[in-house]
């Protein structure tokens, strides 16, 4: 169920990453105008947004790049504003470009991040082997990182973000530029991640990516998070959604038709699209109907909006009409 913020329910689960109001502009523009966000620990959290959103801002924000202009943030229990070291010593961040040297090897690059984390040298060389082969590159450990594909220092460039063994993963659009089986590889690292603990922000425009991966998503369009909640959540809120029964028999499409006068009715193609969001409630009402009118359809398929009707219509010029822009109910 998504998450309330109105008081006199129960409490929500513990968050990693918190935010109240929190803002930021440059100049005469607002980039985020008021954000709240509750990410539970141990989940995978997608904002979504168009370019210039403010994905990558709220991301700096809080992982301490850059301050916010007001509100109040919070990060692995540390205050971001206040304790600014203890949100550094339990996050990690990938960035849309990566980190990796390609002058020297991969090995070195994890050596250096290790240096940076101030393990020492027997320290740093076992973790370095250890994140190496879980991530399948002991053996290009030994070349320059210029020699790698883009998946590999994808994989090198997470790899070394984990060398300080963070709590929480900030991951910005960590699959620009791959290909569609390097970009299925990560989701699997991601899901490998989560499964061990990790808390994961992903800041993605691979819509198909949220849907795969995320417990819960928000978009973000002008400075505001216009909906917030599970895929199917979100689905929800855009009209259009339907099951559709198809029929062999006339009679029996002519009874249903007769029936169920809310369809829309195709009499050449002896089938009926009925309004629908796509639950399994008004699935299961749809089904007992059929069952206790003797009523049998060929074929029955359920048609819901996807990640992509849903992003168009929130980041639209109008929105989602008669929706407030809040938590998906």
């Amino acid at each position: 169920m998504p998450t309330s913020r109105r008081g006199g329910g129960t409490q929500p689960p513990s968050a990693a990453i918190s935010t109240v109001g929190l803002r930021k502009s440059y100049g005469d523009k607002t980039v985020l105008d008021g954000i709240d966000l509750h990410i539970p620990a141990g989940s995978v959290f997608a904002l979504l947004g168009p370019n210039g959103a403010g994905k990558t801002t709220a991301v700096k924000i809080l992982s301490t790049l850059i301050s916010a202009d007001g509100g109040q943030s919070q990060v692995a229990g540390h205050d971001v504003a206040t304790s600014p070291d203890g949100v550094r010593a339990a996050i990690g961040v990938t960035g849309q470009f990566s980190a990796v040297d390609g002058l020297i090897t991969g090995e070195e690059n994890m050596l250096l991040m290790a240096d940076l984390h101030h393990l020492s040298k027997r320290e740093g060389r076992q973790v370095t082997a250890e994140l190496l082969e879980r991530f399948d590159l002991t053996e290009v450990a030994k070349k320059p990182a210029s020699t790698y594909s883009g998946g590999m220092k994808r994989r090198l460039d997470i790899a070394m973000t984990l060398v300080g063994n963070p709590r929480i993963i900030f991951l910005d659009e960590p699959t620009t530029g791959l290909d569609p089986r390097s970009r299925h590889n990560m989701w699997g690292i991601i899901r490998e991640l989560v499964s061990g603990g990790v808390t994961v922000f992903l800041t993605t425009q691979h819509l198909e990516e949220a849907d795969e991966l995320a417990d819960r998503i928000a978009v973000l369009n002008d400075g505001k998070i216009a909906a917030e909640g599970t895929a199917e959540e979100l689905k929800r809120l855009i009209p259009g959604g339907h099951i559709r029964l198809r029929f062999t028999d006339p009679a029996a499409y002519q009874n249903a038709a007769t029936t169920l006068r809310e369809a829309n009715r195709d009499d050449e193609a002896l089938s009926l699209q009925i309004p629908s969001d796509g639950s399994q409630r008004e699935l299961r009402s749809i089904l007992d109907w059929l069952d206790s009118a003797g009523v049998e359809a060929d074929e029955l398929t359920v048609h819901t909006p996807d990640l992509d009707d849903v992003f168009f219509a929130l980041t639209g010029p109008a929105g989602v009409p008669n929706q407030p822009k809040e938590t998906a109910r």
